[in-house]
């Protein structure tokens, strides 16, 4: 039987596949966001086995064992990474039609040339080939990028780092650049418990006593300075949604010292902080020149049991339901009235919220550079056929979709890169099927380059690399 994940797979039509093979299938990958460890990549780190790369951190494939029934002792618990890997292994076949299924079987062929289906039959067998194959130099971290064309990878660094990783790496004759993002949330949520803790940390790492609203703005500063000055051209925030919330510099003085010598603040004072921090923040992208990136509409966190017994990032977080038009709007707004708004791209957890992303992206496209203003790919729960179709398509209707920037992995996961190949697949089959069913001209050269920039192109004009 021939696997289903052959060389057509996702191409319904003789024009998706010609622009699938003659126009993206060899084009470089720029993973703009992901969630990589920099030490690994610097190390030229090699796993042991397949459990360590594949499933270790990864909450997609935690999620569906979960809901399978298999017991935590075998996803985040002892049981030995064999053991683990059989148990994925022995539910893979009941994640038909999850983008799982597909993932996982794109993977081991891509990564591992196995090309057949993952189940109890065979899971000895994969699991001793490929941790075989994971502890040989040709599958390093460095070597699997290699592997998949990684031309540029960026990690997601919070102000507090070192950057140390990054900076060695850049002493080596490594041929893929690797760069980090600005991830200041910790800076914003003054509400929480851990606040004034963080704050230690971050008057450690800046030099700066931070006493004041002023000191923290100084000492936020001083580490956009450093991570500029060690390659750094992005920034990114996860938020529930922007709030915006004015009012004047002497109280938001007094909200920030009131938390800082232990005292609380309310809902609507941490939307004011938030608000003046947001606005700052947006001003010192724009005068780097950075690309600010929002993620906006999860809900994390709910299982309060699971995340006192395992923490963040293990599986718990889903879809929220949040007001992003108006507090979004205002925010952009208040940074281009000054002429302050920097290249900026937004991602929506809710699909709800997709038009509302679409249509505001207009607002703020002032003909200053292509696509100015991005509505990122869908992002987590929506990265998958459907939600990335629909993104694509109401993108086309209501904006530009030549002007996208494409794909990227979110990923904590070094195996996770023919997701791009997953996206251009995708994308080439909506553009051939357009041309078969006469929506679009039979002009394969016009379509095929305006695919190349949405899988490519526009994303390194866009960053500059």
């Amino acid at each position: 039987m021939s696997h289903f994940i052959n060389q057509n797979f996702l191409l319904d039509s003789k024009a998706s596949k010609e622009l699938y093979h003659d126009y993206t299938q060899s084009l470089p990958i720029i993973d703009y966001h992901n969630h990589l460890s920099p030490k690994l990549i610097a190390d030229n780190f090699i796993f042991e086995n397949i459990s360590q790369i594949w499933l270790a951190g990864d909450h997609y494939k935690w999620r569906a064992m979960r809901a399978l029934g298999v017991g935590e002792e075998y996803i985040t618990g002892n049981a030995t990474d064999k053991e683990k890997f059989i148990k994925f292994a022995e539910s893979t076949p009941s994640m038909i039609r999850n983008p799982l299924y597909h993932w996982t079987h794109l993977e081991l062929s891509r990564y591992f040339g196995i090309d057949e289906l993952l189940s109890e039959k065979n899971a000895v067998n994969v699991y001793e080939k490929t941790s075989a194959l994971l502890q040989t130099k040709e599958f390093s971290t460095q070597a699997l990028l290699n592997k998949m064309n990684v031309e540029v990878v960026c990690t997601t660094e919070d102000p507090i780092d070192t950057l140390e990783h990054h900076i060695s790496l850049q002493k080596t004759d490594f041929n893929v650049k690797m760069s980090t993002a600005f991830r200041p949330d910790k800076s914003l949520f003054i509400g929480g418990d851990h606040y004034n803790l963080y704050l230690d940390q971050l008057s450690q790492a800046a030099d700066i006593d931070i006493v004041s609203y002023s000191d923290l703005c100084s000492a936020l500063q001083n580490r956009m300075d450093f991570f500029h000055a060690n390659g750094c051209r992005l920034s990114d925030h996860g938020l529930e949604y922007i709030p915006y919330e004015v009012s004047s510099h002497q109280e938001i003085e007094r909200i920030f010292k009131s938390k800082r010598f232990g005292g609380t603040v309310s809902k609507k004072e941490e939307q004011q902080f938030q608000t003046a921090l947001l606005v700052f923040l947006g001003k010192a992208y724009h005068r780097l020149g950075w690309v600010q990136q929002f993620h906006l509409g999860a809900m994390r966190n709910n299982n309060t049991r699971m995340f006192n017994s395992l923490g963040p990032d293990t599986g718990w977080d889903s879809i929220g339901s949040y007001p992003i038009a108006h507090g979004l709007s205002r925010y952009l707004d208040a940074l281009d009235s000054t002429d302050q708004l920097t290249k900026t791209i937004l991602y929506n957890l809710n699909p709800s919220d997709n038009e509302i992303m679409a249509t505001m992206i207009g607002n703020f496209n002032d003909g200053s550079s292509k696509g100015k203003i991005q509505w990122g790919s869908g992002w987590w729960f929506l990265d998958q056929l459907d939600g990335m179709t629909d993104q694509i398509n109401i993108l086309s209707n209501m904006g530009m979709i030549s002007c996208f920037i494409g794909m990227l992995t979110d990923s904590r996961s070094f195996l996770s890169f023919p997701r791009h190949e997953y996206f251009r697949r995708l994308v080439c089959n909506l553009f051939g099927n357009d041309i078969k069913n006469s929506l679009l001209p039979n002009d394969i050269k016009l379509i095929g380059g305006i695919v190349q920039d949405i899988c490519y192109q526009n994303a390194k004009s866009y960053f500059n690399y």
